[in-house]
């Protein structure tokens, strides 16, 4: 039997603790045996596809209280573990202060995925192709850990091993980062390259931030200023992300001319030795190197670091999603069955150890939201859930408890169809219906989101949602009609 045939790994037990003490305490009865779960969109492919060990216990983040926190303190900038890269790309505080973050969020997977998704989920899950690791690399940060042993605090730089290794232990959960602001006299920026424009894995991603002196007025007026300081994070290059220390070196000292922007991206080159894989070879990755630095050092040196951050940012319901109130530990095993309120009517049926979906289509019996990939790349599967849009497949079934759910087959309203649906009819976009349902999920979260978006607003908007019959036209067409003027004249 080929591996991808192999039965899933199940956990016997799915418990959404309340408080960390709670959490630290499963950790420390069933050590490795245990696996945190926050936004799942690593781990529940992990579990389906057999990677790591058996597991006896889900531990489920989402009923702690406090743990989505954005703030700033006196020790910087903080994210707590259920911070989800769209709460990260819409928050004011993080594009002004951490923009080479917000960025790299922005780039991370599609909007539905990005709702669920976490940055501590990204650094945890080690992949040097992880978007995140990269910006926080550069920008410096600090990760915290804690474990009923106590908490300790230790730096990005030395967190990660190896390709989905770090320094943690089995008991151990990470409770936070702190990233360091930029600085008055700092500029930072994030570039990806991907295969394509959305859902990617990237083929090479680069993080800097460079320091100015702030005192060379001269040099303030003329572009000119002398760099202070210089950090360069790679990544998908190497088994981890890599600072370019020689790339910084050739900047710092020196105006951030062609002369000195040249030479660091040639010193950055050198610095790796990257693979060949699926998605480039490792002599296209060292050939990109160079030309990525050298265009984000000279978007930098003008200042246009941020000139391309979108004014509106779909997040089709996001940017995370609420927790159920009221708060109460659930703890959910075989022969147990889940209760969620789905398209407005109590629904009780048996707990399955995998996805929303497969519970939805195998135990609730809604058949409408259709499994394309599996894997979060094809948002078949969209589903509101707590009028959030999520894809169903990378959201284990205990988080339905409780929750508030609509599926396709909740979309109309008393024998009505959703404006949404009588557009995809209107303009024929309705084609073979296995990815409609999820488009007319992600689309009506967006037509409710904003009723005036430009076209390119809608594209990213739909962007986690793909169509196998490629008639992306009328299904963009339909989605214009209920969202004004503005989209049509773009």
């Amino acid at each position: 039997m080929h591996e991808v045939q192999q039965p899933a790994i199940e956990p016997a037990r799915y418990v959404a603790p309340t408080t960390i003490e709670e959490v630290l305490d499963l950790l420390e009865t069933h050590g490795d045996r245990a696996r945190i779960i926050a936004g799942g969109t690593d781990l529940m492919v992990e579990l389906d596809r057999r990677v790591g060990g058996e597991v006896d216990v889900l531990i489920d983040l989402t009923r702690v209280d406090g743990l989505d926190a954005i703030y700033q303190s006196r020790h910087g900038l903080h994210l707590g573990p259920l911070v989800t890269h769209n709460a990260v790309a819409t928050s004011p505080l993080m594009v002004e202060l951490a923009l080479p973050l917000a960025q790299s969020c922005l780039e991370v997977g599609s909007p539905a995925l990005r709702n669920r998704a976490t940055v501590v989920g990204n650094v945890v899950t080690a992949s040097p192709a992880n978007d995140t690791i990269s910006a926080l690399r550069a920008l410096g940060c600090e990760v915290s850990l804690a474990s009923k042993r106590g908490i300790r605090s230790i730096s990005l730089d030395d967190f990660h091993t190896g390709v989905r290794t770090t320094v943690m232990a089995p008991d151990e959960l990470v409770t936070g980062l702190t990233i360091r602001p930029l600085e008055p006299g700092e500029r930072g920026l994030y570039l990806k390259l991907g295969l394509r424009k959305a859902q990617s894995i990237s083929v090479v991603h680069i993080a800097i931030v460079v320091g100015f002196e702030t005192s060379n007025e001269e040099g303030a007026q003329t572009g000119t200023q002398t760099v202070s300081s210089a950090r360069i994070a790679l990544g998908s290059v190497a088994p981890t992300i890599v600072r370019a220390t020689e790339a910084e070196a050739a900047l710092v000292g020196s105006p951030l001319d062609a002369r000195s922007i040249a030479a660091a991206a040639t010193a950055a080159a050198a610095a790796v030795q990257p693979i060949d894989d699926l998605r480039a070879t490792a002599e296209y990755r060292t050939d990109l190197i160079p030309i990525m630095i050298k265009r984000m050092l000279g978007a930098i040196a003008r200042n246009e670091q941020g000139q391309t951050w979108p004014t509106m940012i779909p997040v089709i319901g996001g940017p995370a999603v609420a927790p159920v109130t009221p708060a109460a530990t659930v703890e959910l095993a075989d022969g147990d069955l889940i209760s969620a309120t789905i398209n407005g009517s109590g629904v009780e049926a048996p707990w399955t150890p995998s996805s929303l979906l497969d519970w939805l289509r195998e135990s609730a019996m809604l058949t409408g939201t259709k499994e394309g990939c599996a894997e979060g790349e094809c948002g078949s599967c969209t589903v509101h859930l707590e009028g959030t849009s999520v894809l169903s497949c990378l959201v284990p079934a205990g988080r339905a408890q409780g929750a508030t759910i609509v599926t396709i087959e909740g979309l109309a309203s008393d024998a009505a169809l959703h404006p949404l649906q009588q557009a995809f009819i209107d303009h024929a976009a309705v084609q073979c219906g296995y990815c409609i349902p999820g488009f007319l999920m992600a689309g009506s979260a967006l037509a409710n989101e904003c009723g005036d978006l430009t076209a390119n607003d809608i594209e990213l908007g739909l962007s986690g949602n793909l169509c196998r019959c490629t008639g992306y036209y009328k299904i963009i067409e339909a989605q214009v009609s209920l969202n004004g003027s503005k989209a049509v004249s773009s």
